[in-house]
């Protein structure tokens, strides 16, 4: 059985996900990026404003310590 690590958390909601053969039609990832309005500087703003985020809760973090002491 695997356990549902995330489960009745919906993270991803609202976040569009681009395939790799997107992503390389577009022309690369800058060129993928200038065509969807992304510049360098606007990333590098976007991450020095964003909080911290921490993907597990601490319950989730010692589930997935014991996945992978059973699995060593």
């Amino acid at each position: 059985m695997k356990t549902k690590i995330s489960e009745g958390r919906d993270t991803s909601k609202n976040i569009k996900t681009y395939s790799v053969e997107e992503i390389l039609d577009a022309g690369g990832a800058t060129a993928f990026a200038t065509k969807m309005g992304k510049d360098r500087d606007s990333l590098i703003k976007s991450l020095e404003n964003a909080g911290p985020f921490e993907p597990f809760t601490e319950k989730e973090w010692k589930e997935i310590a014991k996945i992978l002491d059973k699995e060593k």
